[in-house]
């Protein structure tokens, strides 16, 4: 990367970090339980709910509670479950179509991070309505507000329900790419842990590595202020602590504290953003059609160990707010020690340490990678193609004289 680019985006990123307390950012209204959405609608005035919710979610029966509860207070109501990994532009339009034709008035979203995302990219064409999804990627091009938004996470990792992010697979090119604007921003998030209760082990360990992830690129990257340093490392603490209860002993306490970590991170980096984790999960994520938690999980310690010196200092505040070492262990101690916590964590969790990659696609998804960073990310360092490729070479353990 040459030196005005790289200029240039810093200038950018530190623009964004003054103009941060004078944005429109808005936590949303924290509810504890799902039954609690009908007293909300009736307080908003809304009678006519669309619920997005995954297949298997509904499926499990976690949505009965709240659809007695709207015949109750005889609600019309409907349900959309066509709910795909990686949500896309053909399945956010299918949404939309049932929306529309059954006259809804607000939105409640059920699952994980595909369901809340399916649900934001239908509020954002429902509020620019003669504009596709692709038109509105990037920052602040809806400006419009959205209908009334609940997020019910059944998962403790994407910190959907609490950002303005919106991440959406293009059906035809595979192309994976953000919206980003504060309409988007859920009114409501419920965090009631009953909902995560029955979230099998793999998805514990992937989406809690996610939620891990997103504290730790809010905390590092150069964008943070004192109350998004605080959320992160207050989510990293509580993520340590409860994410082996959580996966090996279905535990509702700690279960509780994923979600709220989750929330937390969420917070966090929806203000101080992420960094090159997520530019090369969103690029593998959408080309070969990987859970984004896996791919956050798989990629974070080869991105932290490149960083190498430029974080060392953070990672030591880290380390010492989590109690993991003292004020007498070295920087590079520290950071070696972290990392292979992480490294651990993901053994413990049958994560694996590759992902499959093929090495003709790297330069494609580099480009996507690179494009997505900058100027917007404020990573600890700014990388060239050439940094980029190197992580997709060792995540894909491929060998290049294989592959020409």
């Amino acid at each position: 990367m040459n030196i005005i680019y790289k200029l240039y985006c810093r200038t950018f990123q530190f623009c964004l970090k003054l103009a941060l307390p004078f944005l429109p950012y808005k936590n949303p209204i924290i509810l504890n339980n799902i039954l609690d959405v009908g007293d909300e609608l009736i307080k908003n005035n809304k009678k006519n709910p669309i619920i997005i919710v995954d297949k298997i979610i509904y499926e499990l029966g976690l949505v009965k509670s709240l659809e007695d509860k709207l015949k109750e207070l005889n609600y019309k109501y409907s349900i959309f479950t066509n709910v795909v990994v990686n949500p896309t532009t053909n399945s956010v339009e299918k949404a939309l179509m049932l929306y529309k034709a059954n006259s809804c008035d607000s939105i409640i979203a059920i699952g994980g991070g595909s369901a809340i995302d399916l649900a934001k990219g239908m509020g954002a064409l429902i509020a620019k309505k003669n504009k596709t999804l692709s038109q509105l990627k990037g920052i602040l091009h809806i400006r419009k507000k959205i209908p009334l938004l609940f997020a019910i996470p059944t998962t403790a990792g994407t910190g959907s329900e609490t950002t303005l992010a919106c991440v959406i697979v293009d059906s035809e090119t595979r192309h994976k790419y953000a919206i980003n604007d504060f309409p988007l921003i859920p009114k409501y998030a419920v965090l009631d842990a009953n909902m995560a209760m029955t979230l099998p082990q793999n998805l514990v360990a992937t989406t809690g590595m996610d939620a891990l992830t997103h504290a730790i690129e809010a905390y590092i990257g150069k964008s943070g202020n004192k109350n998004t340093r605080k959320d992160a490392k207050q989510a990293i603490k509580l993520i340590f602590s409860n994410i082996e209860k959580s996966y090996f002993d279905t535990d509702i306490e700690a279960r509780k504290n994923m979600l709220y970590a989750s929330h937390l991170a969420g917070r966090a980096f929806s203000k101080a953003y992420v960094g090159n984790v997520h530019s090369i999960a969103h690029s593998l994520g959408g080309k070969y059609n990987l859970p984004h938690g896996l791919c956050n999980a798989v990629i974070l310690p080869y991105v932290l160990k490149e960083y190498g010196k430029s974080i060392y200092k953070k990672i030591k505040q880290i380390s010492l707010y989590c109690g993991f070492v003292d004020d007498n262990v070295s920087l590079e101690d520290t950071y070696n020690l972290f990392i292979n916590k992480i490294i651990d964590l993901n053994k413990k969790m049958n994560i694996p340490n590759h992902l499959p990659i093929n090495g003709a696609d790297i330069d494609e998804m580099v480009n996507y990678a690179y494009k997505e960073t900058n100027p917007l990310y404020p990573v600890p360092e700014l990388w060239n193609k050439e940094k980029f490729k190197k992580i997709y070479m060792l995540v894909g353990d491929i060998n290049e004289k294989r592959n020409n």
